[in-house]
């Protein structure tokens, strides 16, 4: 259903935090014009932790009415509430989005049964696709193979976003990827995973350097080894730069150095520290952005 370089699009703001939609047309054209095969909106890279309900609605719907279906649009309603959770799959599916990527719940460490509950409710709850998404490294809480292939069995939870490790990707593959689809939630191994059996990634790179990730994306998913070590070659530094501090902390500063937005970025999050930002310019410009 849904494959390739799909991008977790930043949030374009203003220096007071507004959220600047103006500069939200721009992202979306740029993104369209260079081959992002998906845009995924307000998820953990568009700070979605920082808006409130009502700017996160009306995000989704403004990127799904810029987008004019050319490419699918996926929004983040994931939560640590379950309540929380729904409300905002159910927003989400009105203002038209084509899917939802729902974070396991952060901070409040729910046990494998309470996930598998969690996202059972709400796949029943609302019948729009939805897409799992394990980043243990950020929520405290680790959604193991087990029950990722109990929820497989749901249908409209169509695609996990797994964020961990090459070889949990490949598990997931081999355990459940008949059932759903695998998606590399790092840009660092998108590549290998996808020549492992991963259908795409969904990429804080790409915000950057969209036509590389979808030419590294299409490589790999023809199988063409060769073709994807040249380009995530000249990729690498730029995989790491951009996590040289919280993300969406350096991203954003690159994709203003691209002239696409504007500074804004919300605390709790700073901008990127000047010592750091030599590093990611550099990055850049050997990936061929800069």
């Amino acid at each position: 259903m849904f494959r390739g370089s799909m991008v977790a699009i930043v949030t374009p703001m203003q220096p007071d935090g507004a959220v600047d939609y103006q500069a939200l047309a721009q992202l979306v054209e740029f993104h369209l014009e260079n081959g992002t095969d998906a845009i995924v909106a307000v998820g953990t890279t568009g700070e979605s932790a920082t808006l409130d309900f009502e700017e996160h609605a009306h995000f989704v719907r403004r990127t799904v009415e810029l987008v004019r279906r050319r490419v699918p649009v996926i929004a983040g309603t994931g939560a640590n509430s379950t309540s929380e959770a729904l409300h905002l799959t159910r927003r989400a599916m009105e203002a038209g989005a084509d899917a939802c990527l729902l974070v396991t719940p952060y901070y409040n460490k729910p046990t494998q049964e309470g996930l598998y509950r969690h996202y059972k409710l709400i796949a029943d709850s609302v019948a729009i696709p939805q897409i799992l998404y394990n980043v243990p490294g950020r929520t405290a809480c680790d959604m193991k193979p087990e029950t990722v292939e109990r929820l497989a069995d749901i249908p409209n939870i169509v695609g996990i976003k797994e964020a961990s490790t090459l070889d949990r990707i490949r598990d997931l593959v081999r355990r459940c990827g008949d059932r759903l689809d695998v998606f590399s939630g790092d840009d660092g191994i998108a590549a290998e995973a996808m020549l492992a059996g991963a259908k795409g990634v969904i990429s804080v790179t790409a915000n950057v350097a969209p036509r590389a990730m979808y030419d590294l994306s299409a490589a790999a998913l023809a199988g063409d080894r060769v073709r994807v070590e040249a380009i995530d070659s000249r990729l690498n530094e730029l995989h790491k730069a951009l996590f040289l501090e919280s993300n969406p902390i350096p991203v954003k500063w690159a994709v203003n150095q691209l002239g696409l937005i504007p500074s804004g970025i919300r605390l709790p999050l700073t901008p990127l520290a000047e010592s750091f930002q030599p590093a990611v310019r550099a990055a850049m410009q050997q990936a061929g952005v800069l």
